[in-house]
């Protein structure tokens, strides 16, 4: 019986952080020709997307922590709820700073994202006699979700 000899790991896949200075040695010394594009347009890809699901995510928080404190009445929570919000404001705010083109998606993220904290917060609360309208009631621009307290 013979056993299929694997073949060796390429760098990327056996030590992705000596992967990544070698790459950006290489970059840098501008020897291009030794440059693992294939490996390396695959990163740059996934940062990209990496960035795209960090304000889906936060996004998604910010409403979540928007639906309670604007719809379930458990003032112990506010201040929670509160502080929650501003955080992912700032962070959000950070996150298009570094990535002004981000703004492009804003409405698919924040479609997305207000479907997810919708499920998010009726799944919690819903059983609790609390309900949640099934549309976003006020502006969804990017000024408003970081500034405005909907809730006065």
């Amino acid at each position: 019986m013979t056993q299929a000899i694997a073949p060796p790991k390429s760098l990327y896949e056996s030590d992705f952080l000596l992967w990544t200075e070698e790459t950006v040695a290489r970059l840098k010394s501008r020897d291009f020709d030794r440059v693992d594009l294939e490996n390396l347009i695959e990163e740059i890809e996934c940062l990209g997307r990496s960035e795209k699901k960090e304000i889906k995510s936060r996004l998604r928080v910010l409403l979540a922590h928007l639906l309670k404190r604007m719809y379930v009445d458990m003032p112990e929570c506010f201040d929670g709820w509160e502080n929650t919000i501003a955080t992912q404001r700032t962070d959000i705010e950070f996150v298009l700073a570094d990535s002004p083109s981000l703004k492009a998606i804003w409405e698919e993220a924040f479609e997305l994202a207000w479907r997810f904290a919708l499920i998010d917060v009726r799944r919690e609360y819903s059983k609790k006699g609390f309900s949640f309208p099934d549309t976003w009631q006020f502006s969804r621009d990017i000024d408003a979700m970081l500034n405005v307290d909907f809730w006065e």
